[in-house]
C-alpha cells in the first residue's frame, strides 16, 4: 500500500511538474515595463492604459533639459535635434532593466518619426532577450514609419505588432494587446 501511494504521490508530481512546464512555456508570468517619451500628454495618456491592462510597470523617458511648452518652438528644437542625429540625455535611468522580458516603447511622432529621445533610449539598454512592443501617438500620419524606426532601433529583441492611435484615444489598446497575445 505505501508503495502504491508513493508511485501515485510521484505520478502526481511528474504531472504538477508537466503543468508548470506548460505554464511556464505557453502563458508564463513576464515583467513588463511601458517606456514612454510624452511632450504633450497623449503618448503617456495611451502608456497608462496600456500599464492598467498589463500590470506593467511605467518608465517616463524625461529629457534632461526639457522641450519648449510652446508647439512652435518645441518643432524647431524637434527638427533640429533630427537634423544633427542627436540624441538627448536621459534624466533617469531604469532601474532593475534585467527584470523586464517585455519592452512596451512609446513616443509621439515626430517629424514623420520617433523623436531623437527615443534612439538615446534604445541605445542606453541591452535589448538581447527582450521583447519590444512598440507604439505611438500621431495628429496625421506617419505611424507605420515611427514604429518601424522603434523596431529599427532595437534589432537584438523580438518585436510584437505595434500600435498607433491619434491624440489621447485609448479605443483599440484592448483589442490590440488581446491581438499580440499580451492579456486575455
Amino acid at each position: 500500500m505505501k508503495t502504491k501511494l508513493m508511485t501515485l504521490f510521484a505520478a502526481l508530481l511528474l504531472c504538477a511538474g508537466t503543468n508548470a512546464q506548460s505554464v511556464a512555456t505557453n502563458g508564463r508570468t513576464t515583467k513588463t515595463l511601458v517606456a514612454y517619451f510624452s511632450w504633450g500628454g497623449n503618448t503617456q495618456h495611451v502608456a497608462e492604459r496600456i500599464a492598467s491592462l498589463t500590470g506593467g510597470t511605467l518608465f517616463r523617458i524625461e529629457p534632461e533639459k526639457p522641450y519648449p511648452a510652446e508647439y512652435k518652438p518645441c518643432t524647431e528644437v524637434a527638427k533640429a535635434e533630427k537634423e544633427a542625429d542627436a540624441r538627448p540625455a536621459i534624466k533617469s535611468k531604469v532601474e532593475s532593466w534585467e527584470q523586464y522580458d517585455t519592452v512596451f516603447i512609446g513616443c509621439p511622432v515626430w517629424w514623420w518619426t520617433a523623436p531623437m529621445i527615443i534612439n538615446t533610449f534604445a541605445e542606453s539598454y541591452d535589448f538581447r532577450g527582450k521583447t519590444v512592443v512598440p507604439f505611438c501617438t500621431y495628429a496625421a500620419t506617419y505611424r507605420d514609419e515611427t514604429l518601424a524606426r522603434i523596431r529599427e532601433l532595437t534589432p537584438a529583441a523580438e518585436h510584437l505588432k505595434g500600435f498607433g492611435t491619434t491624440g489621447k484615444d485609448t479605443n483599440g489598446v484592448e483589442s490590440w494587446l488581446r491581438t499580440i497575445n499580451v492579456i486575455r
